[in-house]
């Protein structure tokens, strides 16, 4: 074959994926690549016209992508017409595959509607710049996929298909969709649970009521399975819980309605061991995977135990106890989840701070944001001359590329290091302008989560609860029973405040027709501890790294109190 002889083929994808579902089809696809040939005057075989359906996010699973780097390692073609260079590849080893057979002299040319690539610096610099970002963009749309279910598990929404009983919202808001009950299948259901309730019927019993007497049927009109009635006995669903991801551990607080109370749950799973046929049940427990054995370090799990009385009543008593893994002995015993709480509450006693001196901290967080802003305007107007400068080279840069006073090389490295540089003062401007109000913001937050914390932990979801918990402190030990919590890189700061602070109001006590507010500010002034000598030192509670840590947490806690409202 002549070296200049150029011998075209062409190659289209479509892939059934969520994220090619706006592109192309493959027949629209094909007509633009023989109207971009015929403008060009070239002739296509058709034995050289490739397609296929697949995704191209991962190597070796295209069979006509294959034959179509086969064929040019023949020299059967050396060149390749394309709607998009996304069509041809969504990984890196494709794109090096054939830029190798262009460094080769395998591939002369690439060309799509909007650009050729041939075997030059440039030219194949932008084509593995259009198949990366092709793949960058892949995989955040299968990252935001993964944080929009996680999202919607933590609004509470089951993200998956909903149940028997339930159904999916499709005509909802995107955003807002909920778990609607069935409003057929769910009442039989629910008569399926009184049924098993009543611990006369078992669950193939049951079944075959329902399905016989009662009509019950799947959506798609088929009869329940015999394991179908077992899941849903064993489905925490039904009282509102649910795991995700599955297998996970992470347990979530459903908002659907659900069919029956937790209490009914557990006797349903008491019955049916009591018949003789053990099911797995599935366990809901607050704090495992969080405390380690303060003995041999193993984790501390948690079991349910259950006491029958003669009357026929069922109790249920959780405790916490060391899983007994590690090599060394472990002679701990059990502790009742009622006592670990307990604990956990006069671990927040120990942080509880009198509501005076969350006045006295807001008028001392304004004061401090109040002398940093005049700091940061300054900062703020010296940043903004940075960004201005950069934006203004990249803007010459554009024009000395239009006029050809510079290569395509020189052209791209200079853009890339000024776009990363105007990336990087963009970021610092957003971050200097916001940091004016932060601490204030974060001080009253972080003052009102102290204030709300031993009530969220009564009251609040299980997700509250363990965020709560691990708010307190890390390093988490249960040892002879005793629940230790190393308050040091956590709420250290606050807990020495709490000890202060209680003791000034203790100790002024004025009389009713004196200004307590004022009396107290003025000793939580001439307090070291509560507030340095001016500046010489950080008070504890405007300590930047412990704001900034204690921002972090009140963001999880801020989406807790939103899945609880909803």
């Amino acid at each position: 074959m002549n070296a200049t002889t150029t011998i075209h083929g062409s190659y289209s994808r479509k892939s059934s994926e969520a994220e090619d579902r706006q592109v192309l089809s493959l027949e629209s696809q094909l007509d633009k690549v023989r109207d971009l040939a015929k403008s060009l005057g070239v002739h296509l075989d058709e034995k050289n016209i490739l397609s296929e359906s697949k995704s191209a996010k991962v190597t070796g699973k295209r069979a006509q992508f294959s034959e179509m780097v086969a064929r040019i390692e023949r020299g059967d073609i050396n060149a390749i017409i394309v709607w998009h260079a996304d069509r041809l590849s969504r990984n890196a080893i494709d794109s090096a595959m054939l830029i190798d057979c262009m460094d080769r002299g395998k591939l002369i040319e690439i060309v799509t509607p909007g650009q050729t690539f041939r075997n030059t610096p440039f030219d194949k610099f932008m084509f593995m710049l259009q198949c990366t970002q092709a793949k960058m963009e892949n995989d955040k749309k299968g990252v935001d996929v993964k944080r929009g279910l996680m999202k919607k598990a933590e609004m509470g929404v089951f993200p998956g298909l909903a149940p028997i009983g339930y159904g999916n919202d499709k005509y909802g808001q995107k955003g807002d969709k909920k778990i609607p009950t069935d409003p057929e299948r769910f009442v039989l259901l629910r008569k399926c649970w009184e049924l098993m309730l009543s611990g006369t019927y078992s669950p193939l019993k049951i079944r075959e009521i329902a399905t016989n007497e009662w009509g019950l049927r799947t959506k798609k009109g088929k009869k329940l399975a015999r394991s179908g009635i077992y899941w849903i006995f064993r489905n925490p669903f039904y009282y509102g819980m649910f795991e995700y991801p599955q297998g996970s551990g992470q347990w979530w607080q459903g908002t659907h309605e659900p069919m029956v109370t937790p209490e009914e749950f557990d006797r349903v799973q008491a019955i049916m061991g009591r018949d003789g046929r053990p099911r797995p049940k599935t366990q809901v427990f607050e704090f495992t995977g969080m405390v380690h054995c303060g003995q041999c370090g193993a984790m501390v799990t948690a079991e349910f135990k259950t006491k029958r009385q003669k009357n026929g009543n069922i109790h249920t008593y959780v405790f916490y106890h060391c899983t007994h893994r590690r090599a060394a002995p472990c002679r701990q015993g059990s502790i009742e989840v009622g006592e670990f709480k307990k604990q956990v509450i006069d671990e927040i006693d120990s942080i509880e701070i009198p509501p005076e001196f969350h006045s006295f901290a807001m008028k001392w967080f304004r004061a401090e944001n109040a002398r940093e802003g005049v700091e940061q305007q300054v900062v703020l107007g010296s940043q903004e001359k940075a960004y201005n400068a950069i934006v203004a080279k990249l803007s010459a840069l554009l024009d000395m590329r239009a006029a050809g006073e510079i290569t395509p090389e020189a052209f791209a490295q200079k853009q890339t290091q000024y776009l990363a540089e105007k990336h990087e003062f963009k970021k610092r401007l957003d971050q200097t302008d916001d940091r004016v109000n932060q601490w204030n913001r974060t001080g009253d937050e972080m003052l009102t989560f102290i204030e709300q914390a031993k009530d969220r932990f009564k009251n609040g979801t299980l997700q509250t609860k363990r965020t709560i918990l691990s708010t307190l402190g890390s390093n988490l030990l249960l040892k002879d029973k005793i629940l230790s919590i190393d308050t040091e890189k956590c709420l250290f700061p606050m807990k020495k405040i709490s000890l202060e602070v209680k003791e000034i109001k203790r100790r002024f006590e004025p009389p009713e027709n004196v200004d307590k507010q004022a009396d107290f500010e003025r000793l939580c002034l001439e307090n070291p501890t509560v507030l340095p000598e001016h500046y010489l030192n950080i008070p504890l509670f405007f300590n930047r790294q412990f704001m900034q840590q204690m921002a972090q947490r009140l963001a999880v806690i801020k989406l807790m109190q939103r899945t609880e409202a909803r």
